[in-house]
């Protein structure tokens, strides 16, 4: 483990050969090199497929379970989870605390660099112990070097704990040390400007979270088709998005899906359900319960009363 240690060996701190004289470029040869190696970052997650759709089976079986996902990461990777997190209550319509992002330093570090935060496992441990984390729950660790103590310590405790573990990172010379039920490793080579892993490893990471969840969400009923009918209307552009998914599936008029809206709370999948069934609120509601919220299960082969 002591070799593991010498992060100058990491594909995350080697230097790229290919960006050696970035300096000497013009602005638009300097956007063309960032954008020839941003290219690589997509073919990298794709090879991990089978590793983050074995990740998304984890959370699913904690979201059935009653449990949550939580998000560990410092810097860069902890800013994504935490955004990834506070992304999912407004699209999905799933409480706060199914979905969280712990960032090394606290809420203090989203806006501002507490770059010694993330040299303390001990910390992470604590954090994963301070929400409870228990056999229900999912916890994925972030770490683009694959090496951050905060993250590794996390991790390591999450697993002590009983829960499932995930963990991410851009290191090959790492991803074999680690111990966690999925590893997922994509290898976008080394950063534009060395060592800056907010530039590919931060785009991989995005991507792979951001698959996660959705796929996630979708496992468990929160989309139908590909409409978010789980959304919260909290503002203007989300409940014109909620009359239009009314709209589209039920092929109401605008003012017909504002009405049937109404009756239904304001749930996009109520009041689907409701326009399916050609029943009233409480029982598209009890069905849709029945059907483990999917509203292709409470509706599909079910005649109109």
């Amino acid at each position: 483990m002591k070799r593991m240690l010498d992060r100058g060996r990491l594909t995350t701190e080697k230097r790229n050969p290919r960006s050696r004289n970035i300096d000497r470029l013009s602005a638009s040869g300097i956007v063309g090199l960032i954008n020839r190696e941003d290219q690589l970052v997509a073919p990298a997650v794709a090879k991990e497929k089978r590793r983050i759709a074995a990740a998304v089976e984890l959370v699913v079986a904690s979201f059935r379970a009653g449990g949550r996902l939580f998000y560990v990461g410092a810097g860069t990777s902890g800013r994504l989870g935490v955004l990834d997190a506070s992304e999912c209550p407004p699209t999905y319509g799933v409480p706060r605390t199914m979905v969280q992002g712990i960032i090394a330093g606290g809420r203090r570090a989203l806006v501002r660099s507490i770059e010694g935060a993330e040299d303390r496992a001990a910390a992470g441990a604590a954090a994963v112990e301070a929400r409870r984390v228990g056999p229900r729950d999912t916890v994925m660790g972030i770490a683009a070097c694959g090496l951050t103590p905060y993250v590794r310590g996390a991790v390591e405790r999450a697993r002590k704990l009983g829960a499932r573990t995930v963990f991410f990172t851009c290191s090959p010379e790492v991803a074999r040390s680690i111990r966690a039920d999925v590893v997922i490793n994509p290898v976008v080579g080394p950063e534009v400007v060395t060592g800056s892993t907010r530039m590919k490893a931060g785009t991989a990471t995005k991507l792979v979270l951001n698959t996660i969840t959705t796929a996630a969400m979708i496992r468990i009923g929160k989309v139908h088709g590909n409409l978010m009918v789980d959304l919260r209307a909290t503002n203007a552009k989300l409940r014109d998005r909620a009359e239009r998914i009314v709209m589209t599936e039920a092929g109401l008029s605008r003012a017909a899906a504002r009405r049937l809206l109404a009756s239904a709370g304001g749930a996009a999948k109520t009041a689907l359900a409701m326009q399916g069934l050609g029943c009233g609120r409480a029982e598209a509601e009890a069905r849709l319960t029945a059907a483990g919220g999917s509203l292709r299960k409470a509706t599909e082969g079910k005649p109109r009363a």
